[in-house]
């Protein structure tokens, strides 16, 4: 049976499941996965050893991040093939919307950055059942993942943009309608699309896309956090005011302030500061 099946049944299964049961679920492999691949284990410690957000017993944290990460993964197949009612039910509260409000009363647009930190499926898909919003993303490596993942993100209200000149372009046209834009910022660039600067004190190749488009446009920059709340209770979603990201410092700052609040619910076994083999570093 072709991958892409077997994925699809697996993910449609899991969507039957409720928050709780799919919580509890990707704990446990979470934990599994940390134990066996020993190099994505020593990549989350080494990562998180460098932000020094820990200061009490590193064991608890990385233990409570590798649950985190295999939720984070489980609930991600889940919502893809989730209705949209069913998931706009698990969002719970919301913090922060007068920022939005306030955005689209200046009609500059929003840029909203949300990091590999909680659930960042959910967020896009709440705003896109309001309001339009388009979103960046880059392929996956993976044929039949990226079809998967284009039907599961593919909602209402909700446009999807490929990291190219072509996807750039409609982030700027969403803009100049006065829309909403969605990235990840701390997604490692391609070759020539960032530059190095510091994050948690250590220098990470860093996108210039965010903000280029922030200087030019003028679009109100807002941090989005779908928390995840405990026992699979739902999320809580938490919009945050960015003052400036005018440079890739202040962009990186902007993400360390976020990961600060939850730093366990951040994917730490994503090498932030893989290098490129061109990216020279400065």
């Amino acid at each position: 049976m072709p991958t892409i099946i077997m994925l699809h049944i697996f993910s449609s299964l899991l969507a039957k499941l409720s928050l709780p049961k799919l919580h509890q679920f990707g704990a446990r492999l979470g934990r599994i996965l940390f134990f066996i691949s020993s190099g994505s284990a020593a990549v989350q410690r080494r990562n998180l050893l460098q932000s020094q957000l820990v200061s009490t017993d590193i064991t608890a944290v990385l233990k409570a991040n590798a649950e985190e990460s295999g939720k984070s993964l489980i609930e991600t197949l889940a919502i893809w093939q989730k209705s949209d009612d069913a998931l706009l039910g698990l969002v719970k509260q919301v913090h922060g919307w007068q920022h939005i409000t306030a955005a689209l009363e200046a009609k500059k647009g929003l840029i909203f950055l949300t990091p590999h930190m909680g659930c960042f499926e959910i967020t896009s898909i709440y705003y896109g059942a309001k309001l339009p919003i388009t979103i960046l993303y880059r392929p996956a490596k993976l044929k039949w993942l990226q079809n998967l993942m284009n039907v599961g993100r593919a909602r209402p209200g909700v446009t999807l943009a490929e990291a190219n000149t072509q996807g750039v372009r409609k982030l700027m046209q969403a803009l100049k309608r006065g829309e909403a834009i969605g990235i990840l910022p701390d997604q490692i660039p391609a070759e020539g699309e960032g530059e190095w600067a510091p994050f948690f004190g250590k220098p990470a190749y860093t996108m210039t896309l965010a903000s280029k488009l922030a200087v030019k446009t003028g679009a109100t920059v807002i941090m989005a956090f779908g928390e995840r709340l405990a026992d699979g209770e739902g999320y809580t979603i938490h919009l945050t005011l960015v003052e400036s990201i005018a440079t890739s410092t202040l962009l990186n700052q902007a993400i360390e302030k976020q990961i600060a609040q939850k730093p366990e619910q951040y994917l730490w076994s994503y090498n932030r500061w893989k290098q490129r083999r061109h990216a020279i570093k400065q």
